[in-house]
């Protein structure tokens, strides 16, 4: 028999176990279904999370699936491949390992993968000196030799905030022109002593298991410790796609169109954290869980309510 759940939450980070306590301490029946496959697993530690600074991304989700399992919710490692809305506005899930689950509710938190640039040992070296958010970890790297790889003229906006915490930064510009980037942003480069370096990136240069330098085709070597890039995000907005969620176009990627309690086009679906949006980091991405889980629990309660009250009525 399919499994009767009243919320199905997709995806088992920051924003999908926040979701999830929410629900579990409501007394909600609610199953977390985790591929495992965090964002930030590449990074160390994290930051700007208030009295989890610091902390180690993996020690964060397996406190947070020791908490949420306090209060009997669910928890599966596999794979949600297909959802469908019922005719009574519920859904059916269809989970890779074969099984079909079945909620009145779903909140969607599939977050989105970093496409790093193409360029020989920028994903060997990520989330160590090779790094995209200064957010995240521009003070433990603060006064070193920057470089900035810029895939896009939006490299310009990157370098002008990284020099916040290093005054050694050079854009390298890669496969952006010169001629690409506007006067108004060359002025502001050259006001922040950011240094501009035409030709397209070949590689790193690592000595002693640390970056070293950035190398260009001409066959020059730049001496840096610190590379920033940009990858490209790819939302993993499938299930809301298939759901028939409308999405808006942004620089960043497709997110789907959400209310200020995250609940999408569609009825009865919630999107959080990077899945609904890029700039989520992980605080955000908690908070956005914690928001459409007690949206859900009131929407809930008041439907079973109203429901009761006609059956009563009838009667």
């Amino acid at each position: 028999m399919t499994q009767q759940y009243e919320v199905i939450v997709v995806g088992g980070g920051a924003a999908g176990l926040s979701a999830a306590l929410v629900l579990g301490r409501a007394r909600r029946s609610t199953l977390v279904v985790d591929a495992g496959e965090p964002r930030n697993a590449p990074a160390a530690h994290m930051h700007g999370y208030l009295s989890r600074d610091g902390m180690p991304p993996a020690e964060f989700l397996a406190a947070g699936r020791a908490e949420i399992a306090r209060y009997g919710v669910e928890q599966v490692r596999d794979r949600a491949v297909d959802a469908v809305r019922d005719r009574d506005g519920e859904f059916d899930v269809t989970l890779a390992g074969g099984r079909t689950v079945h909620a009145r509710r779903l909140v969607v938190t599939t977050g989105l993968k970093d496409v790093l640039p193409d360029v020989p040992g920028v994903a060997e070296r990520f989330g160590r000196d090779v790094l995209h958010c200064p957010y995240c970890h521009g003070w433990e790297v603060r006064d070193r030799p920057f470089g900035v790889l810029a895939t896009s003229p939006l490299g310009v906006h990157q370098a002008l905030i990284v020099s916040q915490w290093s005054k050694d930064v050079t854009l390298f510009l890669h496969t952006v022109a010169e001629d690409a980037l506007a006067d108004e942003d060359l002025r502001r480069l050259a006001t922040a002593g950011v240094r501009v370096l035409p030709g397209e990136v070949a590689g790193l240069v690592v000595e002693d298991d640390r970056l070293s330098a950035v190398s260009l085709t001409d066959g020059t070597a730049h001496d840096r410790s610190v590379l920033f890039v940009a990858p490209r995000p790819v939302p993993g907005t499938g299930l809301l796609q298939r759901l028939g969620a409308e999405l808006r176009e942004t620089p960043f990627g497709a997110y789907p169109v959400v209310d200020e309690t995250g609940l999408t086009t569609v009825p009865g679906v919630w999107a959080a954290g990077n899945a609904a949006g890029f700039a989520e980091q992980v605080v955000n991405a908690a908070s956005g869980g914690y928001r459409a889980g007690a949206t859900i629990n009131g929407e809930l309660l008041f439907s079973d309510l109203d429901s009761d009250l006609d059956a009563a009525v009838r009667v």
